[in-house]
């Protein structure tokens, strides 16, 4: 059982506060022991024998023999076939982040083999989500002998049979759930096949680029045995983790295992700057540093997606594929624009979303619809709500295509597969098309069946939510007296990482502390400056929480009360002397 820390039962967030490991209280101390790295992988449930390997996650240590794939062998084969016949190959990418990533990483792959690859990345409102039978028999008759789908195929049967009539083979690389009953093609290479052996599943939490990775490590020893390279050196696909690196973070695939050896890896190329693609990225997001596991999150990755989002979805493959720098420089610019467009458009729905909440607000699952949202933002938004409400939410916007069917896309919290409802409500006639996994899913309303859905999710995952709703705490890591809050503890927790789903980040708490400013700063944020006992202070950021009732208790009611405050540690490198900032998360009163 988790043991509360300094007592706090109910927060100014309705949490619980417990410690994730063993008790860290080093609220007397200002420095981190030594050890510290260490307790925090095995609060992560990491065993003592294996502190060594998780402390420095590297691919000798985690990269699995890719033939324990169902159908990897089959793939790579063929793959290699076309490399050495010199074959013409197209790569069907999905529109976001992991998509674009993805198929990049194939297409420099091969051109690393000598060979070049068309990529096709569809329209996200004229063609949809997923492979179309029409763009697979077009891109078959204008010469492709092989087409390789990435982050998408797993449940396009429709689209796979219709390819196969016409004569055009496709090779499935994807992650997403699948159902019993496979789609037609050559290989289908999948984690989240419900076929697959024990050791194979145990990476479904792999992103679509992790597994085109491990396709280009079974090709390139497919080549190599059977001659291709030569008395030569197979290409250096360690030189691909950058984009492994931003395809696993930006699809917010859990950190543990492999995804972790691949991000802190491809972090490492990635401040090496040989992609004139990310390259450009990087500068355009006012990064005066090498990228960290958040900004591939926060400011990379959400560039990327505004074009699939909004704008012209082959961008992001184009930026990441260019070997020329002022082209790079071009498209990222391009890409900024359309992410600040992004924003806007997605406020306006937010709201519009946020407006239908008082409607149910006790519904299990919010499905939230609205007719003229922009189908580019629906997923961002239901992300939001989601963190707001602490529900799994959907939101659709109705009469997407010409069809009048509404395109959904949802965000589920830990404990509730919303993918599975997903694709059980498509089995049931709500859906004409519907799948994802646990955490986020994509769906296609039937015209009519908007009430059917609402009720169909709520009674299929009413007791799941429930359940994981009443086991929320706020676990943390480490608690600190104010003078503990230093560069130095920072760079020692961040050595624990990289962090994200799956393998959080280390949360402290400090305090007790009085507030010596609160004020709005920013859209919807909180800008404070705390003071604690021992006379040191420190700078503490809460995003977009004015309006929440944690916001409004900092606000309104600090004055001669003590806090303590729980968050992430962060650098504020803003000054001319790197200093340590909170950013808070959550607090409770302190007396």
């Amino acid at each position: 059982m988790l043991r509360p820390i300094t007592s706090i039962e109910h927060s100014l967030s309705g949490l619980a506060w417990r410690w994730r490991g063993g008790n860290m209280d080093m609220t007397g101390s200002a420095h981190a022991g030594d050890d510290l790295v260490d307790q925090l992988l095995l609060s992560r449930g990491i065993d003592r024998a294996e502190l060594d390997r998780h402390r420095r996650p590297t691919l000798r240590a985690f990269l699995p023999d890719p033939s324990i794939f169902r159908d990897m062998d089959v793939a790579a084969a063929r793959l290699a076939g076309a490399i050495i016949g010199a074959e013409a190959i197209a790569v069907y990418g999905d529109y976001d982040v992991d998509g674009a990533t993805s198929a990049a990483l194939l297409i420099r792959f091969l051109r690393l083999c000598g060979h070049d690859a068309r990529a096709y990345i569809p329209d996200r409102l004229l063609e949809g989500y997923g492979p179309s039978g029409e763009a697979l028999v077009r891109l078959g008759a204008e010469g492709a002998r092989l087409v390789i789908t990435v982050d998408c195929g797993a449940m396009a049967h429709e689209a796979l049979a219709t390819a196969a009539q016409a004569g055009v083979e496709v090779i499935v690389v994807d992650h997403h759930k699948c159902a019993a009953d496979l789609p037609q093609a050559l290989a289908l290479v999948n984690p989240n096949r419900l076929d697959e052996s024990d050791e194979a599943a145990a990476h479904g939490h792999l992103a679509a680029v992790g597994m085109a990775f491990l396709l280009a490590v079974a090709t390139s020893r497919e080549l190599r045995a059977r001659g291709f390279f030569g008395a030569g050196a197979p290409p250096d696909l360690m030189a691909l983790l950058d984009l492994v690196a931003l395809g696993t973070v930006a699809d917010v695939a859990q950190l543990r295992g492999l995804n972790r050896a691949l991000v802190a890896q491809g972090l490492k190329v990635m401040a090496r700057r040989e992609n004139p693609g990310l390259a450009a990225l990087i500068d355009a997001s006012r990064l005066n540093r090498s990228p960290t596991c958040s900004d591939l999150g926060f400011a990379l990755g959400p560039r990327i997606n505004a074009a699939g989002r909004i704008g012209d979805s082959s961008l992001g493959v184009q930026l990441l594929t260019t070997l020329d720098a002022d082209q790079a420089a071009t498209i990222a610019a391009r890409l900024s624009q359309l992410n600040e467009e992004r924003r806007a458009i997605e406020q306006a729905v937010q709201e519009a979303a946020e407006h239908q909440l008082a409607a149910a607000p006790d519904a299990a699952v919010h499905v939230l619809a609205g007719a003229g949202w922009h189908p580019g933002v629906i997923g961002i938004v239901a992300g939001r709500i989601k963190e707001k409400t602490g529900r799994p939410t959907v939101v659709i916007a109705l009469d997407a295509d010409a069809a009048g069917n509404g395109k959904g896309s949802g965000r589920s919290i830990a404990g509730v597969d919303l993918g599975a409802a997903v694709i059980a409500a498509r089995a049931a006639g709500l859906l004409v098309a519907g799948g994802g996994h646990a955490m986020a899913c994509g769906l296609t309303l039937v015209p009519g069946k908007l009430d059917a859905l609402r009720a169909f999710l709520d009674a299929r995952l009413a007791r799941d939510i429930a359940r994981a709703r009443t086991a929320q705490t706020l676990l943390i890591d480490v608690s600190l007296a104010p003078g503990g809050l230093t560069p130095d503890l920072v760079t020692t927790l961040d050595a624990a990482g990289p962090f994200g789903i799956g393998w959080p980040g280390p949360r402290v708490a400090i305090g007790p502390v009085r507030l010596v400013k609160c004020e709005p700063v920013g859209q919807d944020h909180l800008r404070m400056v705390a003071s604690g006992n021992d006379g040191r202070s420190f700078k503490a950021i809460a995003f977009r929480a004015a309006t929440t009732e944690l916001g409004q208790a900092l606000l309104h009611g600090h004055k001669g009360r003590r806090f303590w405050l729980a968050g992430r540690a962060r650098i504020d490198d803003w000054a001319s002397r790197p200093a340590a900032e909170l950013h808070v998360d959550d607090a409770a009163f302190a007396d």
